[in-house]
């Protein structure tokens, strides 16, 4: 063996970090407005998670290092490919880049999934609640579109709230096609309800979700009855103003805050992408 060969058996391997983001393709990337776009990439074939969880998305910094945020898988866990849907933030580190992001280019895709928005967080019930504003409902479009959700509950009614109406086109666009989705569409039909509002262009209903549901407008125009924590659960994301003033409302209505550990009435998040 020769001295080169030698140095080269005794110089260790470079360590390989386990729990690295892995690089996935970019497939399909879809704009709604200037504000909000979705993309889908590949799935690895270890990747596992449970539909509502939130996972770390990016894109290598100048210096190589991982640019890396927390972002909600919003398709299901039986797709074979993996769905997001973000924000466009013009200074933002990473939606600012992100949302260039072209099929055929390549984002980091962390290995640890994990969140609170999960059906085992919550007790059993009749009728689940999804509370949204934004990107928040990126979650609940992993959720509408897993049949397990459908087997427990006899009621799904999400609400979506945004500033204009271009930014429903998402939510609306997906509650819609769900009718036809050959997994959960029969399962869904008559008990999924999408209840939308604006804050700033005209909709048929405007104001805050907050002041939907301490007006009664929600229950209301839904034919529901009022929150009971006998019978409801919720779900909740959004701006963190939003989680807080919406989860004060389920407070005051009696439901319990849950987590994986000890299951409740209603559950929040706690990832933001920025």
């Amino acid at each position: 063996m020769s001295a080169d060969a030698s140095a080269a058996a005794a110089t260790p391997a470079p360590k390989v970090n386990p729990n690295a983001p892995t690089e996935e393709t970019v497939l399909s990337v879809e704009h709604y407005t200037d504000r909000l776009f979705r993309f889908r990439i590949t799935r690895p074939q270890s990747f596992r998670f449970r539909t509502g969880e939130f996972v770390m998305i990016g894109l290598p910094k100048e210096d190589g290092k991982p640019l890396l945020r927390a972002y909600s898988i919003a398709s299901p866990a039986w797709d074979e490919e993996l769905e997001f849907y973000s924000i466009k933030v013009p200074d933002g580190p990473l939606t600012s880049r992100l949302q260039s992001i072209q099929p055929g280019d390549k984002v980091l895709l962390g290995k640890k999934p994990t969140g609170t928005l999960v059906l085992d967080a919550l007790t059993p019930g009749k009728r689940l609640y999804m509370f949204s504003t934004g990107t928040g409902f990126a979650p609940f479009a992993s959720l509408i579109r897993d049949p397990d959700t459908y087997e427990r509950y006899d009621e799904v009614i999400v609400t979506h709230t945004c500033r204009d109406n271009g930014e429903l086109a998402y939510s609306t666009n997906l509650v819609r096609d769900i009718a036809n989705d050959p997994l959960v569409g029969e399962m869904s039909n008559g008990k999924l309800k999408l209840f939308t509002s604006c804050t700033r262009t005209p909709h048929p209903t405007m104001g805050r979700i907050t002041t939907l549901i301490e007006t009664d407008k929600l229950f209301e125009a839904l034919g529901v009855p009022k929150l009971d924590p006998a019978t409801d659960r919720a779900m909740i994301c959004g701006s963190m103003e939003m989680i807080q003033d919406v989860k004060a409302l389920m407070i005051a209505n009696g439901l319990t805050e849950g987590s994986n550990s000890a299951p409740a009435e209603f559950v929040i998040e706690k990832a933001f992408a920025g």
